[in-house]
């Protein structure tokens, strides 16, 4: 008898008790919830030849940052894969071009099988959400095509709360807040403890300017969440911004240093650990709060650690504001010159103008800001995140005096923010 997914895929594997545990981790893991590792694990267990078990589980370790046991597990998935499913083998290729550092071979073999095996969400989610393989092309029309992806794989996903909330993350990131709130609420209804939902319904209500909304929502929501989860750390970031959106300093400080920065009770990645705080200490510079030099020490050092080379062009561009404000400028003149990946070349004139702000040099930090601006985007991450540089553009023209520049600005960027940015001389 073959035995299938929940979502209607034959697996190579006679065991129930296999499918049962993948089907568990699938949810865990598509939802951004602790665990997967360990389902992931019981799958194989129950049937150590189950090569799409230990595809998932690479991916799932990949996401947790251990990277050495992800690269094994997906050694022996390819190892096992001869006997597998057509659909099985597309898989395992996709996610092993991932691993083996292929993002662009990654991206094409995944977009190539879910023309084919459009329910294989274990599949999709590699190209899906701002942090995928589409968010981090470098190319421009990135949002565009990530809408594009989501909205062909949703009529194949009737009811489905994973990828109605993957195009809700679309719609929100190509202007549609109001559509993407829409479609979010129904996904939350059918799986209240989505993380990433939850996460996206904090994007659109953040798009749609309601922070008081946003901050009951996320500080209720965050207190089931176990903080071993992936997203606990970011989520906790969201909640961050909308404290220094109202002025909430006590708040603000009291989640970085509990669950944001480094040294804290955090389980992000090192590129959320990164850019989640060094986005929210300039943030609060911007907003006009002290920050403790010692913070952006703190930093600039975890900076050199985990990203001692350039490469990932959204890590580099904040790997670079730690240095600047720290005063590393060794380090700063390094990304500066030697910044590669798929948006090397907005990255450099970025990292000058970092340092230029960190001196005070308003004119030079204009200058180098503006070769950036139309094309953005291509330097990744979600349009909340992005607003750093959008901000930062404004609070160089408040500090140049420009006051009626900085005003129409924000007016046609980011209009959103224009009644009330945190950004100290803004009236």
């Amino acid at each position: 008898m073959t035995l299938s997914d929940a979502y209607g895929n034959d697996l190579t594997t006679t065991s129930d008790a296999a499918v049962l545990a993948y089907d568990k981790a699938v949810v865990l893991f598509l939802g951004g919830n602790y665990g997967a590792v360990q389902e992931f694990t019981s799958a194989i267990d129950a049937d150590p030849g189950f090569a799409l078990g230990h595809a998932d589980l690479a991916r799932a370790l990949m996401m947790e940052g251990r990277m050495a046991e992800a690269k094994s597990e997906i050694a022996l998935a390819r190892d096992l894969s001869c006997d597998a499913t057509e659909r099985e083998q597309g898989h395992i290729a996709a996610m092993a071009a991932l691993l083996e550092g292929q993002p662009a071979t990654a991206r094409r073999l995944t977009k190539a099988h879910v023309r084919d095996h459009p329910r294989d969400p274990m599949a999709a989610q590699l190209c899906s959400n701002v942090f995928g393989l589409i968010g981090f092309s470098g190319e421009v029309g990135r949002e565009a095509e990530l809408l594009a992806f989501t909205g062909a794989l949703l009529p194949h996903y009737p009811n489905d709360w994973w990828m109605m909330s993957m195009h809700a993350l679309s719609l929100c990131e190509t202007g549609q807040a109001g559509a993407s709130l829409d479609l979010m609420e129904p996904s939350l209804a059918l799986n209240p403890r989505n993380a990433q939902g939850a996460h996206f319904k904090a994007h659109a209500l953040y798009e749609l300017g309601d922070t008081p909304t946003s901050r009951i929502y996320l500080t209720a929501w965050l207190k089931d969440y176990d903080p071993r989860s992936l997203l606990h750390g970011h989520i906790s970031w969201h909640e961050a911004l909308l404290a220094l959106q109202d002025r909430d300093d006590a708040t603000l400080w009291a989640l970085v240093d509990r669950v944001i920065a480094p040294g804290s009770e955090t389980h992000s990645l090192p590129i959320n650990t990164l850019t989640d705080t060094a986005s929210i200490l300039f943030r609060a510079e911007m907003a006009g709060i002290a920050v403790d030099p010692a913070r952006w020490q703190q930093i600039s050092a975890y900076a050199h650690r985990f990203f001692p080379n350039t490469g990932q062009s959204f890590a580099d561009l904040h790997a670079a504001l730690g240095h600047a404000m720290a005063g590393d400028g060794d380090a700063l003149d390094r990304i500066t010159q030697t910044a590669k990946g798929y948006a090397g070349d907005l990255v450099r004139p970025l990292a000058r103008a970092w340092g230029h702000i960190a001196r005070a040099n308003w004119a030079a930090a204009l200058e180098d800001l503006t070769q950036i601006m139309a094309t953005h985007e291509r330097l990744g991450g979600s349009r909340a995140q992005r607003d750093l540089i959008d901000l930062a553009y404004v609070h160089v023209l408040l500090k140049l005096g420009q006051a009626a520049e900085a005003r129409r600005t924000l007016m046609l960027r980011r209009p959103v923010l224009a009644a009330s940015p945190p950004l100290a001389g803004y009236a």
